[in-house]
C-alpha cells in the first residue's frame, strides 16, 4: 500500500463522516419542525456507511511487483461510502397544546422523532472521526516528507 492510497482511504472517511455530521445538524435544527412540505413533522434521518473496495490500490506501476501477497493486500483495501440516508421509523412524539396551529381537534401536536442527545452525540463521534481521518493523512503526508528527506 502506497501513501497515496492511505490519504485515499482516509479522504473517503472524511467525506462521509461530513455527510454525517451535516444530517445530524440538520435533524437538530428540525427537532422543533411540525409541518413539513409533506404534511406531517419532520422525520429523523440516519446515514448508513459502507465499504468499498477501492478502483485500484493507488500504487505506482511496477513499485509493489516484488511484495508477496500485494494482489491479497488490494483486495482488502476498502474506503468508506455513505450507501444511503435513512429516515427513522419510531413514532412521532405527541404532546398536548390546544393552542398550537398544527394541533388536533384533541390539542394533540405530533411532534418530530429527533432526539437531541442522541444527535449530539452523533455529531461528536462524527467529529472524532473526521479528526483521526486527518491525522491519518498528516500523518502519511510527514512519511512522504521523510522520505524524501532520507532520498536527499
Amino acid at each position: 500500500m502506497s501513501l497515496l492510497t492511505a490519504i485515499r482511504i482516509s479522504g473517503t472517511g472524511l467525506s462521509a463522516e461530513r455527510i454525517r455530521l451535516n444530517v445530524a445538524s440538520m435533524n437538530i435544527a428540525n427537532a422543533e419542525v411540525t409541518k413539513t412540505l409533506d404534511g406531517g413533522p419532520y422525520r429523523a434521518r440516519s446515514v448508513i456507511f459502507t465499504s468499498e473496495p477501492l478502483d485500484d490500490a493507488g500504487t505506482l506501476p511496477g513499485w509493489t511487483d516484488n511484495i508477496p501477497f500485494q494482489s491479497e493486500l488490494e483486495e482488502v483495501l476498502r474506503g468508506v461510502a455513505v450507501t444511503e440516508i435513512v429516515e427513522d421509523p419510531d413514532a412521532f412524539k405527541e404532546i398536548y397544546d390546544p393552542a398550537h396551529p398544527d394541533a388536533d381537534e384533541r390539542g394533540i401536536v405530533l411532534m418530530p422523532n429527533v432526539n437531541v442527545m442522541e444527535q449530539m452525540v452523533d455529531m461528536m463521534t462524527a467529529s472524532r472521526a473526521y479528526e483521526a481521518n486527518i491525522t491519518a493523512i498528516q500523518t502519511a503526508k510527514a512519511m512522504a516528507m521523510k522520505a524524501l528527506d532520507i532520498a536527499r
